[in-house]
């Protein structure tokens, strides 16, 4: 399946359209309106004050309750903009945002409001996109779970299972640690109190893709799949798979997965790797993580250049931003992995 995603964030609506859906899928709209939901501002101090419904409406693509095999269509509608405060940052653009490198894609032709087509409203409809995957995917046996492993320095709890993560899903703040998820909250709220912003990472498990697909070649390599729809996620900056980092820091005996046979089955008995060897999966959960950066909108003074003069000058944001995004992302993690690993599948 291929997304492409439409609309602004001070638009009149916003959406996505799924082309390769297979056709006959018994589509649940009421779990697609949940995964909606998971990801909606509006609902707590540690998120933008920003309300939407997010109520999703398809347009194409569905008939009598199952899809089609046509494009399927997707919209939400925008209702809580506050276009204005945007109005004196039309020419000078905010620092690690979208802003300058849009103005110079377009000619100086982009929607500036609320950071446009690039902005985080924009993951909405790939959640949407993505709560498709997820019933695809679940018709195959294979599920998608995600936490927050770590916001400003404070981790937390690994999983043993990935089946631990399923019970996150329906918890408010997703982590396995609420005690952890306390302490994350608390520096959240530090740091709106001192108009900044943090940043933190999220863990994510793709559980029951057999093994053997993919391939190490550039395009067919799983990992390079799925890096690809995780970068185009909004304030994603890194993807680790397995150990990742870690790997730097062991010797081959400590980062090695060794092969076991249980219940008739080849598995590894730890999994490192993250569940892809040699560009191709090898049957254990593909697991990765994801560095979210702090949300550039900040209130502080900030520099930067007015794009009319040439001159460097100081602005101050206006707006409702989020201080953290790390755990509204939890959804549109797990949507992003749902739509590459149907690529990987080759559904």
């Amino acid at each position: 399946m291929k997304y492409t995603i439409f609309g602004e964030s001070h638009g009149p609506a916003i959406g996505v359209v799924l082309s390769g859906v297979p056709a006959g899928l018994a589509l649940d709209l009421e779990e697609v309106q949940r995964e909606l939901d998971r990801r909606a501002p509006g609902k707590s101090q540690l998120s933008t004050a920003r309300k939407e419904a997010d109520e999703v409406h398809v347009l194409s693509g569905l008939f009598e309750g199952k899809t089609t095999g046509t494009p399927l269509a997707m919209v939400i509608q925008n209702s809580d903009q506050h276009s204005n405060d945007y109005e004196d940052l039309r020419y000078t653009p905010r620092p690690s945002h979208g802003d300058y490198a849009g103005f110079m894609a377009s000619g100086g032709c982009l929607d500036y409001r609320g950071g446009g087509h690039f902005s985080g409203r924009l993951t909405a409809p790939l959640v949407a996109a993505g709560a498709v995957a997820k019933q695809v995917l679940a018709r195959r046996g294979i599920w998608v779970g995600a936490h927050i492993s770590s916001i400003y320095g404070i981790s937390d709890a690994s999983f043993e299972e990935p089946e631990e993560l399923k019970a996150v899903a329906g918890k408010e703040f997703p982590v396995l640690d609420d005690e952890k998820g306390k302490e994350m909250q608390e520096a959240i709220r530090e740091a709106k109190n001192d108009q900044d912003s943090v940043g933190g990472a999220i863990e994510c498990a793709v559980v029951g893709l057999p093994a053997g697909l993919g391939a190490p070649d550039f395009g067919c390599n799983v990992e390079g799949i799925f890096s690809q729809y995780l970068f185009a996620v909004p304030a994603v900056k890194g993807v680790d798979f397995g150990a990742g980092v870690a790997f730097a820091y062991m010797r081959g005996t400590e980062a090695n997965d060794p092969f076991e046979v249980r219940d008739g089955k080849v598995v590894t008995r730890t999994n490192h790797a993250g569940g892809v060897n040699g560009g191709i999966t090898n049957g254990m959960p593909v697991i990765f993580e994801v560095t979210m950066r702090p949300t550039p909108s900040i209130s502080l003074p900030q520099e930067t250049v007015d794009l009319r003069t040439g001159e460097e000058v100081e602005i101050e944001i206006k707006g409702r931003h989020d201080p953290c995004i790390v755990h509204r992302a939890v959804p549109v993690i797990e949507a992003a992995a749902a739509l590459a690993a149907c690529q990987v599948l080759g559904v």
